[in-house]
């Protein structure tokens, strides 16, 4: 994949479903679309992604926290073209909550604990945006405006959407 997404085959892949399948057989491809692609090629994948990774917009998968640091790296090169539309992932990833919600609204104990695995995809991607803060404040201080707004409205959201606790 060259130097860009050089680690990507260092996660295991195959054993993690995305909302469309095996990650093994999406995620991968469509990260080098976006990173190598030309910008229509990017934009496609990164939607094509989405749906992926963060189903409907706001429901994440086992596949979600382990793409996110890779989404980041690609928001940090500055070669990458649809910027904008990744932060825009990452927003939308960060402002899940959906099985959380779900877990808090039953009474029942034992259904909470059907709730477990999605809770935790749902911290462990949240944390995943937390951990690369460093890198969305270095876009949101860019001179190109297509990204440095996005940035800072995920830098907002992220103030605003506080750590989810693991259930």
């Amino acid at each position: 994949m060259g130097s860009l997404l050089r680690n990507v085959f260092g996660v295991r892949w195959a054993e993690l479903r995305d909302a469309t399948g095996a990650a093994a057989d999406g995620i991968p491809p469509l990260l080098s679309r976006i990173a190598y692609g030309d910008e229509e090629t990017a934009r496609i994948a990164v939607d094509d992604l989405g749906d992926a990774i963060c189903a409907l917009g706001f429901v994440v998968g086992e596949a979600t926290a382990p793409t996110v640091p890779f989404l980041l790296e690609l928001v940090g090169s500055p070669h990458v073209a649809c910027k904008a539309e990744l932060l825009d992932l990452l927003g939308s990833i960060c402002r899940t909550g959906q099985w959380h919600s779900a877990a808090a609204a039953t009474q029942d104990r034992n259904h909470d604990a059907s709730y477990r695995q999605q809770t935790g995809w749902e911290a462990a991607s949240r944390t995943a945006v937390y951990a690369g803060r460093s890198v969305i404040e270095g876009v949101a201080s860019s001179v190109r405006p297509e990204e440095a707004t996005p940035a800072r409205k995920l830098l907002q959201v992220m103030d605003d959407t506080p750590p989810l606790p693991q259930l």
